[in-house]
């Protein structure tokens, strides 16, 4: 039996950014992860002899640049570089957007003057908001609580100052806050704009990882969640940590180590040790025992209570609610081997635009289609794509001429209709997202030389993402702010003492932003004062 202060279920980045700073405030840490590497979904793996890419988060902008100046992560190898164009959108009718610095109002001026026009003004609009925003981000939101003791008051003071931050934007702010929690991307984008490339620009933004149409309710706040973001103090902007997404959680363990902190790999929980109605440590599947002062969960909310914890140790009502916590993406992840870069119909050869996110989805009405498909059928037939080739700013990634290709597709059922299975669909649904790209441009196919696909079945067995959901529960209304995971926990806090949750179902949400991982370890060293004051 083993004994610390810390046991950290789940090595992902949040996990990690936790263990961190409960490192640096002097508490002894112990992670455990299931896997045999550190990073959970943030990992860059060899899935081709000589080819290496992110296996499945796949792209910079929301890690926090706290996390990053805390951590010291740049210190400690981590660097982050900026794509050269922004997105790429090309149309079957031959037209294209390409967007970055300097590159965007021309871009969009081709398409539609009104539209570029208008461009301006809604991108601040909705930056507006984003800063306001990200002053929420690396805090807790109000947390509901019942009765008149210390913490009642704590919360009624959060909730003060919240609602005076929220007091600096105008009333019209105000109004377009509410349109972007409550109304769908859709709507708000065909008011503004009449091109369909441009619509889709902003409304790829709110179906990312998000199994709904463009059109559904709520579909607004995450394009609003995806504003949130920055590379190398750019607002806006997105990138590519050399070495894969991996590199960021390899810098992070460094940290840990440098920290005293103990990392075990291969050492998944089987279930969290529950005494007199508080959380003591976990039992390993190997049967090993760790007991802890704090016990830390770095994984979906629903798997924590309803596999992790004995169902007797929570409150009914709690349980009976997270038991219908929802997730799924849609999501259909890919990497690819290249035997050479793609060439474009509507923008041929090589160019700055195969370092962008190459968005495969030409209208918000595709993108309904693929969602409305998704649900009936259990796949797009016309999916919506998003393709990365960072080998284009990383040449560690490929052997030298060749190159890697991440693909994020959508929409497919997170369950298959009829109880088919995606282990039977797996490499159809393959070659269908790889015959999506080489409509657009032609011979792509012929360059695959390997491939490694991740159905939404396969990203729950291998990353925990129930549901294959990237963001550890929807980005709905009801899941969001101080309802993530539910009204009475958002500030990191199980029903049970000593047992908190640091993951992506809690607050901000989904992304590899280590805000939650910062913020629950704020909730953790709060409890650990208060505790040594009381003696």
């Amino acid at each position: 039996m083993n004994e610390t202060d810390v046991v950290v279920i789940g090595a992902g980045h949040n996990g990690l950014t936790c263990a961190a700073y409960l490192a640096m405030a002097g508490l002894r840490v112990h992670v455990v992860e299931r896997r045999k590497v550190v990073g959970g979904a943030a990992v860059t793996e060899e899935f081709h002899p000589g080819f290496r890419n992110s296996v499945a988060a796949y792209t910079v902008s929301l890690l926090n640049p706290r996390v990053i100046a805390d951590l010291k992560l740049h210190e400690r190898g981590l660097k982050i570089v900026e794509r050269r164009a922004q997105n790429f959108l090309p149309a079957p009718d031959g037209r294209y957007l390409l967007t970055g610095e300097g590159r965007t109002l021309a871009s969009v001026a081709k398409l539609s003057a009104h539209d570029a026009e208008a461009i301006g003004s809604f991108s601040y609009r909705l930056e507006a908001i984003a800063d306001v925003l990200r002053a929420f981000v690396l805090r807790a939101p109000p947390n509901l609580v019942e009765g008149l003791g210390l913490a009642a008051m704590r919360e009624t003071v959060n909730a003060l100052t919240t609602a005076n931050a929220l007091r600096a934007l105008t009333l019209e702010q105000q109004r377009d806050l509410l349109d972007l929690f409550t109304r769908s991307a859709g709507e708000m984008l065909d008011e503004v704009f009449e091109n369909d490339l441009v619509k889709a620009l902003f409304g790829f933004d709110a179906i990312v990882g998000n199994y709904a149409s463009p059109y559904a309710a709520g579909s607004a706040y995450v394009m609003l969640h995806h504003a949130f973001g920055e590379v190398n103090g750019k607002k806006g902007a997105w990138g590519h940590a050399i070495g894969g997404m991996g590199a960021i959680t390899q810098a992070m363990a460094r940290a840990l180590r440098d920290l005293g902190a103990l990392i075990e790999l291969d050492a998944g929980v089987r279930e969290v040790i529950v005494e007199r109605d508080r959380a003591v440590g976990v039992v390993l599947e190997d049967g090993r025992t760790i007991r802890a002062k704090y016990v830390v969960a770095n994984v979906n909310p629903k798997l924590l209570y309803t596999q992790l914890v004995p169902a007797d140790a929570l409150p009914d009502d709690f349980l009976a609610r997270i038991k219908h916590w929802r997730n799924g993406s849609g999501t259909f992840r890919m990497n690819l081997a290249l035997s050479r870069l793609p060439s474009f119909t509507v923008l041929p050869g090589d160019g700055d635009h195969l370092s962008a996110g190459i968005i495969l989805a030409p209208s918000l009405a595709y993108m309904d289609r693929a969602y409305r498909d998704a649900r009936e059928h259990g796949w797009s037939r016309e999916p919506v794509v998003e393709m990365l080739i960072p080998s284009t700013l990383d040449d560690s990634l490929a052997p030298t001429g060749q190159h890697v290709a991440s693909l994020f597709c959508q929409h497919v059922a997170p369950e298959l209709p009829e109880g088919r299975s995606w282990d039977d669909h797996r490499d159809e649904v393959a070659d269908l997202m790889i015959a999506t790209v080489d409509r657009y441009a032609p011979g792509f196919a012929s360059t695959v030389l390997g491939r490694q696909i991740l159905s939404p079945l396969d990203l729950e067995r291998q990353f925990g993402l129930l549901g294959g959901d990237i963001f550890h529960g929807v980005l709905s209304l009801n899941q969001l702010f101080s309802a993530r995971p539910m009204l009475g926990h958002a500030d990191y806090r199980s029903p049970l003492k000593g047992l908190y949750h640091c993951g992506s179902g809690s607050h901000p949400g989904g992304g590899v932003t280590g805000a939650p991982g910062h913020n629950a370890a704020q909730a953790i060293l709060a409890d650990h004062r208060a505790l040594f004051a009381w003696g």
